[in-house]
Parts: structure tokens; C-alpha cells; sequence
């Protein structure tokens, strides 16, 4: 198993206004605990620093409006999250997965890790949707 979490939240807000705030890579820091700062480098690069510690992450999937998928890989370790967004009336189902595998070294901590991811991130949708509904 790689899901370390799955995670959905309604946003009561048009899914236009929810997505356009899930891309925009600048407010991310408002949103996803950790991190301080999140720059585009070109079209499917983003550089994060994080806990004073700067990674990349590709956008390995996208389509528009409705789904993009961030790729971070570090040593032996790859984590993909899918961020989606689908309108329900007049409101916004969103939903994130995470999965994170690892070559064979690290998997025998991979349980721990996928914790730890969940741990980490598994409250950013809580944390979108109180800062799209704010605004």
C-alpha cells in the first residue's frame, strides 16, 4: 500500500474560485503547513523551501480546473499528491491523496514515513478551504 492519506473537504465556494486558489503557488505558504514558500521555475517545476530547507516538486499530471498532481522526489523516496476539485451546486468537493514509495533501502521505514506525511499534511484541505472561504 502507498496511500499515506486521503483526505476531502467541501469548500462553499465555486470550484473556479477553489482551484484558482489551489494553483496559485504564491498563497501556498497560507495553506500548506510548513512550507514558506513556493516559486513556479518554468512551467512544471515548483521550488519549495520548507522547515528552512529547499526541494522541488514536478507537476507530473494536470488537467485544468479539475486535477494536478505534485511529484517530489528526494533519495529513494517519491511522494505524489493529487489535488482535485469537483463542483457540487454551488460548492466544491476537493480531495487529496497522497502516496509515497520508496525503492527497497527505505522500505522498511516507509510505514513511518507515510505517518509522518499524514501527520504533516493531512489537515492542508481544512486549511484551504478556511482560507478560500475567508476571502
Amino acid at each position: 500500500m502507498s496511500t499515506a492519506f486521503t483526505a476531502t473537504q467541501v469548500i462553499d465556494r465555486p470550484a473556479g474560485t477553489v482551484w484558482q486558489m489551489l494553483t496559485d503557488w504564491h498563497r501556498a505558504p497560507d495553506w500548506m503547513s510548513g512550507v514558506d514558500s513556493v516559486t513556479p521555475d518554468g512551467d512544471t517545476t515548483l521550488r519549495f523551501v520548507a522547515r528552512k530547507r529547499e526541494r522541488t516538486s514536478e507537476i507530473t499530471a494536470l488537467r485544468p480546473g479539475e486535477s494536478i498532481t505534485l511529484t517530489s522526489v528526494q533519495g529513494g523516496v517519491r511522494a505524489d499528491y493529487t489535488y482535485s476539485v469537483e463542483p457540487v451546486g454551488t460548492t466544491t468537493r476537493t480531495t487529496l491523496v497522497a502516496d509515497v514509495t520508496t525503492t527497497p533501502l527505505w522500505r522498511p521505514i516507509a510505514p513511518a514515513l507515510r505517518a509522518l506525511i499524514r501527520r504533516t499534511d493531512g489537515g492542508q484541505l481544512d486549511a484551504l478551504k478556511r482560507l478560500v472561504e475567508s476571502e
